[in-house]
């Protein structure tokens, strides 16, 4: 048998429907921004709970333009988490501020807020707060660690679109939420795409400026801004799935609760569901050789990944920042785990299989349990 991490065909409920509102935008010369851009984000905002979305052409650029929206540049330092993908510290850099890190917790791999609140020095402007693997952070605790010193709060939600912290969703707590729509993330475009949300009418108009190339109007450039729109293809693929997204996150949390339930007792740790907290857009588990254990498993047709192999502390294009520190949870995390496949439209064999051979791999008894 063969598990893929990834089906993108499941995704579409009327692949041909959506391809004719595709072919008449391309009959019309609609192509970027527009009323289907519009109608997205006007629905992602009312999805998110927010009063604002801002479409974009990446997660890394809503990086980007929400730190340049909130004015933090060269001489400010943002915190951030060492275990994150490299584009949430790239994006503090290229605004000209220094990322600071903080090491995540054992077990969910999420920023450690005790860290967080003994990083703040007089020049620290924000915390870059990332929402890792589908598991929201604990946003009250954050929020009044930020309140405490003035700090604006940037919400990662790259890997978390709809994800929950005390029934609202993510992307609404800090003064900018930032996603992505990669082809690879619960809410997967046809290509990339990404957006900010958020409450502050000025933050969504500063966006919008910044991402048309920094016109207030047509040859009115007010400020440098990038070109960094999202296209017409990408929200009518996004407004497709919109509506589809809540059910598939629960089915990730049944996908993950039946791993938890099967592995439990088996020596290898997995990750532990936790409501509407985790969308699960990964599903992590901890295990002995992971490298062996993770070629084994691809050569019998299961396509587990690993994230992320090399911290970002490590990594060569941050190497003249020296970013010193001791991040031991993050070492650990990058050293001895792997991500099972947990997509939303797994079948019960699927999952079986999976679980056969990861406890075959490491050397475990598996628990039989009927995959639903």
């Amino acid at each position: 048998m063969k598990v893929t991490k990834y089906h993108h065909r499941a995704q579409f409920a009327d692949l041909d429907a959506l391809t004719a509102r595709i072919r008449d935008a391309l009959a019309a010369g609609d192509y970027i921004l527009g009323p289907a851009v519009e109608r997205f984000e006007e629905r992602f905002a009312a999805h998110t709970g927010v009063a604002h979305a801002v479409g974009l052409n990446s997660g890394t650029d809503a990086l980007v333009l929400a730190l340049r929206a909130l004015d933090v540049g060269p001489g400010d330092e943002v915190i951030t988490v060492a275990n994150t993908f490299h584009a949430s510290v790239l994006a503090i850099t290229a605004v000209g501020a220094r990322p600071v890190l903080v090491d995540c917790t054992p077990g969910d791999h999420l920023m450690d807020l005790d860290q967080v609140d003994a990083a703040v020095t007089p020049r620290t402007r924000a915390v870059l707060a990332v929402h890792l693997f589908g598991q929201a952070l604990d946003m009250d605790r954050l929020g009044a660690i930020a309140d405490r010193h003035g700090l604006a709060v940037v919400e990662d939600c790259a890997q978390a679109v709809g994800a929950r912290w005390a029934g609202r969703r993510v992307g609404g707590f800090g003064r900018v939420g930032c996603f992505s729509f990669h082809p690879s993330k619960n809410l997967a475009a046809a290509g990339d795409g990404g957006a900010i949300t958020t409450d502050d009418p000025e933050i969504a108009r500063r966006v919008k400026v910044l991402r048309g190339l920094g016109q207030r109007a047509q040859n009115d450039h007010v400020v440098r801004g990038c070109n960094s729109k999202l296209d017409v293809i990408q929200a009518l693929v996004l407004d497709d799935k919109l509506d589809r997204l809540d059910g598939w996150n629960a089915r990730r949390a049944e996908v993950a609760g039946h791993y938890a339930r099967a592995l439990a007792g088996t020596g290898v740790a997995a990750t532990p569901p936790a409501g509407q907290r985790h969308v699960f857009h990964l599903y992590q588990v901890a295990v002995d050789r992971r490298d062996e254990v993770f070629e084994e498993m691809t050569a019998r047709g299961v396509e587990v990944v690993v994230r992320y192999p090399v911290p970002v502390h490590r990594q060569p294009a941050f190497a003249d920042l020296g970013l010193t520190g001791s991040f031991p949870n993050a070492e650990a995390q990058a050293r001895g785990t792997l991500c099972l496949p947990v997509r939303p439209d797994l079948t019960g064999p699927e999952i079986d299989y999976v679980l056969d051979v990861l406890l075959a791999a490491t050397g475990h008894r598996p628990r039989r349990l009927v995959a639903g």
